[in-house]
């Protein structure tokens, strides 16, 4: 019959499992808990697939907060460019239009819906951005210098 795992068997072994998740070394995980290298070896290699799964789940959850961070991020600067275009502030509109396409940008990045650096996208024939950009006219209508400045950085970023 063999020997228990005495790893498993280990009062910490939340913490033990949560370090080799973690990637910690083992001999330090053995020194931190009183065990001995091999023992945390064997432990290591009899959890492998649960392991595997675990930095999976880690990297998921990651990744789903850095779209709930880019996703409030846009809000903020969503909310701002509202804000500033009710007191007329042409420069913060421009600004704040710029940090939500920053943001949208990233998002379609982070979707994998835009390809990643290195390679080229061609938004200017994509009907989302015809849609976008007419959106944004209109809604500058009111407002001519911010939309004549905006107008003219958006020309710049696509002719320069």
């Amino acid at each position: 019959m063999p020997r228990k795992c005495s790893v498993c068997e280990h009062i910490q072994v939340k913490e033990i499992d949560e370090s080799l998740v973690n990637g910690t070394g083992l001999r330090k995980i053995a020194k931190r808990f009183s065990l001995s290298t091999t023992a945390v070896h064997r432990h290591k290699k009899h959890l492998n697939g649960t392991l595997i799964k675990a930095r999976e789940v880690k990297k998921i959850t990651h990744a789903d907060s850095l779209l709930e961070q880019v996703k409030y991020l846009q809000e903020k600067a969503l909310e701002i460019l509202s804000k500033a275009e009710e007191i007329g502030d042409y420069r913060a509109c421009t600004s704040a239009i710029n940090e939500a396409r920053k943001c949208l940008e990233l998002l379609g990045k982070l979707a994998g819906e835009l390809q990643q650096e290195g390679q080229t996208v061609n938004v200017i024939v994509s009907p989302q951005w015809v849609e976008l950009r007419t959106t944004i006219i209109e809604a500058l209508e009111p407002h001519p210098d911010a939309k004549s400045t905006v107008l003219r950085a958006l020309h710049g970023k696509l002719n320069g």
